[in-house]
């Protein structure tokens, strides 16, 4: 048999183990009463996934997942109009809630009984994470896509919350003692500021260091998210003075402590992306420290600009198309900078911008450093998406209830943190008795807590940059 027969063969194949292995709604009258599938059924669907190739054979099978095995529409529509009818002829209550319940049972679509049974298998739970992860790389790439895929990503994030709510999550503190394992995952899954080598692990595990994950009951020992803190004396200003190579020192002074800085936050499964995990770690991290350090008295991050780079880039892109118009900066600055790069449209500085090239001239990074930091208070603070920031970082901790602080300088030299923010960091301050207070008013009102120095560089924003 030629290709085509093979992958007639396997779509057949794919078809008959959906059919096996996905229940059939039991009838609204027998829901409680229908019997669960063989276990074997799930774990063949396990090892049926597990044997495709990552990418278009996994990707086929999860698009016939979500689009063959959904709602049954033609019932939701039925008990839509039982519900509106029980409405309208004012039956009691009791009748009413019966055809609301009955219409909620069959909103559920097919696929969800088959995660219920999966996640109750040995291994299941990592193994739906696994799923998830594959359908959140597939909607990114496009390689799933569709109403119904997304629909179903929905439906798998929404079971994982509750599967991954905060009674099941053990808070674990790694050290230079952990399982050599243990230490691996989390030098590979640090996302923000990747680890060196072993010398600069044990540094980040060692003296004036905390590092805690969370794990979960049925994946134990599995770091699923990871904090980084820092213990100081004050609120950091540079990454590169925490992170940067030096001997560990050996004993910890409890009494040069009076901050707590966390630099670092990394997801370690793409499968829980979307799920309230890292609000729920920063909380009890900050309880344990006050249990461990009482004298801590301000907790504060040393954040990433993610993004900002690119908006400014976007921003110079947009003024080429008429060169005579700078609204950036002010005259005096738009002189020094043409003078230094010796071109008066801004076509030099996006190049600098884009190959990192404006950080070997001393001149510039002086002249740019007022510009750009009012610059990037305006992306933190006025920048919105639906009303919230646009930028991710700072959507986050602002829900979290923080205050944002501080603008930092050259705070991330590396290359990475100049391509991506012109090595500018951020300080989220936690006031704790704030946070609840603070997290309200931005989820309800859009608010934003500023200090002076972030409110005192937007209105200069305002004042000599126009948008």
């Amino acid at each position: 048999r030629g290709p085509a027969g093979s992958d007639t063969a396997s779509v057949a194949g794919m078809e008959e183990l959906l059919s096996r292995s996905v229940p059939p709604l039991a009838p609204y009258e027998t829901k409680e009463k229908a019997p669960p599938p063989a276990e074997r059924l799930s774990a063949e669907f396990v090892r049926y996934y597990r044997a495709l190739e990552a990418g278009p054979p996994r990707a086929e099978l999860l698009t016939r997942l979500a689009r063959d095995f959904g709602v049954d529409h033609g019932r939701v529509a039925e008990f839509s109009a039982k519900v509106l009818q029980a409405r309208e002829q004012q039956r009691e209550l009791g009748a009413l809630l019966q055809a609301e319940d009955r219409l909620r049972y069959y909103l559920n679509p097919q696929y969800r009984g088959l995660f219920q049974h999966l996640g109750r298998l040995e291994g299941g739970l990592r193994f739906l994470v696994e799923l998830r992860g594959d359908l959140v790389e597939g909607l990114a790439t496009k390689a799933v896509d569709g109403p119904h895929v997304k629909e179903m990503n929905g439906v798998l994030k929404n079971m994982l919350s509750e599967w991954f709510s905060t009674g099941f999550l053990n808070l674990e503190r790694v050290t230079w003692q952990s399982p050599c394992e243990v230490l691996q995952k989390i030098s590979d899954s640090e996302a923000v500021h990747p680890v060196r080598n072993w010398v600069d692990m044990k540094r980040r595990v060692g003296s004036y260091r905390r590092c805690y994950f969370f794990s979960h009951c049925a994946i134990p020992g599995e770091p699923l998210i990871v904090l980084h803190v820092a213990l100081t004396s004050d609120i950091s200003s540079s990454i590169q003075a925490i992170v940067k190579e030096v001997p560990p020192l050996e004993t910890e002074d409890t009494d040069k402590i009076t901050t707590a800085i966390f630099y670092s936050i990394s997801l370690t499964q793409q499968g829980l992306q979307g799920v309230e995990l890292g609000t729920y770690l920063i909380k009890r991290v900050v309880k344990e420290l006050q249990k461990e350090l009482p004298q801590i008295k301000a907790f504060s991050t040393l954040s990433p600009i993610p993004g900002f780079t690119k908006w400014l880039v976007g921003l110079l892109s947009s003024q080429t198309k008429e060169p005579e118009r700078n609204e950036l900066f002010t005259e005096s600055e738009w002189q020094e900078i043409s003078e230094i790069t010796g071109d008066s449209t801004t076509e030099t500085l996006k190049k600098l911008l884009n190959n990192n090239e404006w950080v070997r001239s001393e001149k510039l990074v002086k002249v740019l450093h007022s510009p750009f930091m009012r610059l990037c208070a305006w992306y933190l603070y006025g920048e919105k998406h639906r009303g919230y920031a646009l930028n991710p970082v700072a959507n986050f901790h602002l829900q979290n209830g923080s205050v944002m602080w501080r603008i930092n300088w050259m705070a991330d030299t590396s290359p990475r943190g100049i391509a991506a923010s012109c090595g500018m960091m951020v300080n989220y301050r936690y006031f704790l008795e704030d946070t609840a207070s603070n997290s309200a008013a931005y989820l309800g009102t859009k608010q934003i807590k500023a200090s002076e120095q972030v409110l005192s560089l937007v209105s200069q924003f305002q004042q000599n940059s126009k948008l």
